[in-house]
C-alpha cells in the first residue's frame, strides 16, 4: 500500500540514486482556506535556494553546484520540503551528462508535482550569492513591548488621512514562525514594500512578531501576513518579501504581490 503521508516528521530513507518519485505535492488550497478568498488578491513566486547540489559528472567526478528554484504562487501545489530535499540527495550517485540536463531534469519533475512551470537555473560556481541587505527602514530598531503570541491583524494600523499616502519599504530580521508538522522554529527576515496609508510602523512589528508561536508552512505565513495587511491597511499597492534561513541545504524564500513581478534572490546575512 502506497504511503500518502507526507515524508516531513518520518523516518525515510534517503535515495542515492535519481528518484523523482519521493517529490511530495501539498495542495495550496489547502492553507489558504483559513485566510483568502477563492480570487487571490496577490501573484508572486517562492524562491527556493538548494546549497548542497551534486551528481556525477564526466568520468564519474563528482561535481557540486547550487540551484535557484523558482514555483510560481500560482501553482496548485507547493512542493513538501523534505521530499525535496530527499529527490535533490538522490542525484549524488546518478550520472548527468551536464549541467544543462540537470537543470532540465529538475525543473520537469518539479513543474509535475507543482502542476505549472518551474524555472531552475543550476550554478557550479555560486558567484551570484553574494550577501546583501534588505532595502529600506528596519523596524528592529523600534521600541515596543511585544505580548501576542498568536497572529492577532486587529494589531495592524494605518493612517487613512489623503496627507498620510506613502511609498516607502520596511524590514525586519524577527520573523519566526513554526513547521506545521514538526513544530521545528522557521527563523528568517521579513520585507514589506507598499505605497498607500502610512502604516505604523510599531503596529506593523508587533503583528509580525505575533507569528512567533504560529503553525504554517513558509508560503502560507507570508500569503496570510499579504491578505491581512492589506484588509486592515489598504495600501494602494503591496509586496511581502520573506527571507528564510536554511533547513537540510534548502532556504525557502516567498514573495507576495499586487503590483511587482519577479523579485531579487537576495542573499542576506543569516543566508
Amino acid at each position: 500500500m502506497t504511503d500518502t503521508r507526507p515524508p516531513l516528521g518520518q523516518e525515510t530513507a534517503y535515495p542515492s540514486q535519481y528518484d523523482p518519485s519521493v517529490l511530495f505535492p501539498i495542495a495550496r488550497a489547502d492553507s489558504r482556506a483559513a485566510f483568502a478568498d477563492a480570487d487571490l488578491e496577490f501573484d508572486g513566486v517562492d524562491i527556493w535556494n538548494a546549497w548542497e547540489l551534486t551528481w556525477l559528472g564526466n568520468g564519474n567526478r563528482p561535481a557540486v553546484a547550487t540551484a535557484e528554484i523558482r514555483v510560481p504562487a500560482s501553482s496548485p501545489n507547493l512542493v513538501e520540503s523534505k521530499s525535496l530535499k530527499l529527490y535533490l540527495n538522490s542525484f549524488s550517485m546518478s550520472p548527468f551528462e551536464n549541467t544543462a540536463a540537470v537543470a532540465r531534469t529538475i525543473a520537469a519533475d518539479l513543474s509535475a508535482c507543482a502542476g505549472e512551470t518551474v524555472d531552475v537555473l543550476v550554478d557550479l560556481i555560486g558567484s551570484q550569492h553574494s550577501v546583501a541587505r534588505l532595502p529600506g527602514y528596519c523596524l528592529d530598531t523600534l521600541d515596543v513591548s511585544c505580548d501576542q503570541w498568536e497572529v492577532e491583524p486587529l494589531l495592524l494600523q494605518s493612517d487613512d488621512s489623503i496627507e498620510s499616502i506613502v511609498h516607502e519599504e520596511l524590514y525586519t530580521d524577527l520573523l519566526r514562525s513554526l513547521c506545521p508538522v514538526t513544530s521545528q522554529p522557521d527563523i528568517g527576515s521579513l520585507a514589506v514594500h507598499y505605497h498607500g496609508p502610512k502604516i505604523d510602523r510599531r503596529c506593523l512589528l508587533k503583528y509580525i512578531v505575533s507569528f512567533r508561536q504560529h503553525n504554517d508552512f513558509h508560503e502560507a505565513c507570508i500569503e496570510r501576513m499579504f491578505v491581512d495587511i492589506k484588509t486592515q491597511c489598504k495600501p494602494e499597492k503591496l509586496s511581502v518579501y520573506a527571507r528564510y534561513q536554511r533547513r537540510g541545504g534548502l532556504d525557502i524564500n516567498p514573495f507576495r504581490s499586487d503590483f511587482e513581478t519577479q523579485p531579487r534572490n537576495v542573499r542576506i546575512w543569516r543566508q
